[in-house]
């Protein structure tokens, strides 16, 4: 097992209330209980001594130990893969002596209910020979540091810790002895033969749940799938890339919290934007841009049932009357709308491979971030959504904020990359502001709803002028970054995507073609230069991906298919061996950032149907 595997070695499992993370060597090595933003149980990812991990390994055959060296057959070779459009994960084992596969799922039974108790599912199988599987779990509770107790009766482990219990049970030829406060296991399996553990968490004190037995995993098992088929055979996308967009459609459906409807941005946090650098930041929150972007993707796909429950979500921070910074939204809340993100420094976790400092809770929070609101008001403007939905007191939520745009657009922000060099006046933030008040008209007009058309319209008109004047840059012939600078930026790839801009204008074909020449590496996007426009922040960071999908849009729309479709093909081998992609892509390949990043899945689906639209309509025309 190897300590701080590549953040992209890993697949996801959850269900729909939190999820974890399981290498390709079998090692559950992140997981938070009760929902995605509780503090870990596992965090072998951000600390491998403190952080605690769960793991499943095959043992190499004792004779091939005794004579092996580099290069022997005492290695063990590893394979992962998903079970075809499910998020059940399969690790498997290939041995001198045999074959044999971990299966690993969270149950979905009642996920828009919210409750303490989750269980992960591990079924040890051997397809062929014989193989020794070998297990570990080392719970660490509340990110490394509290302690915990543990009671050890046969085959069921109990770990006490403060305000949580962990029950582990273990179903077959699978026998468990402590280690210190820990467990391990070992089991010998022969081809048919399976064994299982189940990991409960809940609440201090939990009665763990009755014994599992071999039938009632069999269903457990069954049920899960069923349920993940049945899910994405609701997916109406039947193009050219079936496979990728189902993939990030159900890993969007897994980092949602179903029982408000609420996506988050990504499974994890600390996981750097550069390796050993100080760009580590909490992702497990729900940004209000990033799940308004999700909307579109999960309506366009047909899901929305989910589309609608984050605008119902959403709909409710408006009418809860305003954040703690004194605006109208907050850029992020918790799963349940709770705005208070407090971040703190574990000083006491080492960071994935020395990336320190290790944050959890997230400062941005209080930040001003004037595109949320074009963001927001573009989710709930989605075709779909009625006047019925929100009702007359959402339209008036939803009316005063435009109203208060219409005195606050033009305030210089933190900017869509929250920054934290100091405030700027953004392009793309201005760009947002008119994408809000343009839906917002829009909306007014179509349902009859009572607004100030005049006063927004007039708002609308100036932002488009002043990013026509201000945010273009003669000099370099294209938008900019924010006015009174030259250096580029690759939120403006929204520009044609919010129906700002047609996609052949002179202006945008030109700025177009800036990026190219300074922002885009071998098809992949930067986000913006840190060295020609300072972020506060030491150190660089990769390519970002969620930029590398906007740029294939914004090609594909441009009429400019063959770019687009060799730019996505190649970004699409920097997917990990299971579909997944974190948020940017380092200097030699590797993926950085927090894993699995839903900006990026969202992207990918926006570039696939945009390309598949494009290259449908060069076809017919011959």
């Amino acid at each position: 097992m190897r300590p701080y595997p590549p953040i992209a070695e890993h697949g996801l499992i959850g269900d729909l209330q939190t999820c974890a993370l399981v290498s390709s060597e079998g090692v559950l090595n992140w997981f938070c209980s009760p929902r995605f933003d509780a503090p870990s149980v596992f965090a072998a990812l951000l600390d491998h001594d403190r952080g605690g991990y769960f793991a499943i390994t095959a043992d190499p055959p004792a004779a091939a130990a005794v004579v092996g060296g580099p290069g022997s057959e005492a290695r063990v070779i590893t394979r992962q893969l998903y079970l075809a459009d499910t998020a059940v994960l399969i690790t498997r084992f290939l041995t001198r002596e045999g074959v044999g596969e971990v299966v690993d799922f969270m149950p979905v039974r009642d996920p828009h209910t919210v409750t303490d108790r989750h269980q992960v599912v591990r079924v040890l199988r051997t397809v062929r020979g014989s193989v020794r599987f070998a297990l570990e779990c080392r719970p660490r509770f509340d990110y490394g540091r509290a302690p915990h107790d543990l009671a050890l009766d046969g085959a069921t482990a109990r770990f006490e810790g403060p305000g949580i219990t962990a029950h582990l049970q273990a179903v077959g030829p699978l026998t468990l002895e402590a280690e210190g406060d820990d467990v391990r296991g070992s089991a010998t399996l022969t081809a048919g033969e399976r064994a299982a553990v189940v990991l409960t968490v809940c609440d201090a004190g939990g009665a763990a749940p009755p014994p599992p037995n071999a039938a009632e995993l069999t269903e457990e098992f069954a049920a899960v799938r069923r349920f993940w088929h049945e899910w994405i055979g609701r997916c109406t996308y039947r193009g050219r890339w079936q496979q990728i967009v189902n993939r990030s459609a159900i890993t969007l459906k897994l980092m949602t919290y179903a029982p408000t409807g609420a996506p988050i941005a990504a499974a994890t946090m600390g996981l750097p934007e550069e390796e050993g650098g100080e760009r580590n930041w909490d992702y497990r929150y729900t940004w209000v841009r990033d799940a308004s972007l999700a909307v579109r993707s999960m309506r366009e796909l047909g899901f929305a049932e989910e589309a609608n429950a984050f605008r119902n979500w959403l709909q409710q921070r408006l009418q809860d009357g305003g954040a703690p910074n004194g605006e109208p939204l907050q850029i992020m809340y918790r799963v349940d709308g709770d705005p208070y993100l407090t971040e703190e420094v574990l000083d006491h976790l080492a960071g994935w491979r020395s990336s320190f400092p290790v944050r959890a809770g997230n400062g941005a929070a209080g930040q001003l971030q004037l595109d949320i609101y074009g963001e927001a008001v573009y989710a709930l403007a989605q075709p779909g959504r009625t006047g019925d939905v929100a009702g007359y007191d959402g339209w008036r939520s939803s009316a005063a904020v435009l109203d208060w745009l219409c005195d606050n657009w033009d305030r210089p922000d933190e900017g869509i990359w929250e920054t934290r060099g100091g405030q700027q006046d953004f392009t793309y933030s201005r760009l947002m502001c008119w994408v809000a008040l343009d839906r917002g008209i829009r909306q007014a007009t179509t349902l009859a709803r009572p607004a100030d058309v005049v006063r927004w319209t007039a708002a609308r008109d100036a932002i488009l002028q002043q990013i026509m004047t201000r945010g273009w840059s003669e000099e370099r012939q294209a938008f900019v970054q924010h006015y009174g600078t030259t250096v580029l930026d690759a939120s403006l790839l929204m520009m044609p995507l919010v129906g700002f801009i047609t996609p052949n204008d002179p202006r945008w074909l030109s700025t177009l073609e800036a990026m190219d020449g300074e922002l885009v590496s071998d098809s992949l996007v930067y986000r913006y230069d840190p060295s020609a426009s300072p972020d506060g922040l030491l150190g660089s960071e990769g390519t970002f991906s969620l930029c590398t999908f906007l740029y294939v849009y914004a090609l594909a729309r441009a009429g400019q298919l063959e770019q687009a479709r060799y730019a996505f093909d190649k970004m699409l081998t920097y997917a990990n061996h299971v579909g997944l992609f974190a948020e940017e892509i380092g200097p030699t390949g590797e993926q950085l950032g927090n894993f699995p990043q839903a900006f990026t899945h969202l992207a990918l689906i926006a570039a696939a149907l945009a390309l598949d639209t494009e290259l449908d309509r060069a076809a017919s025309r011959g």
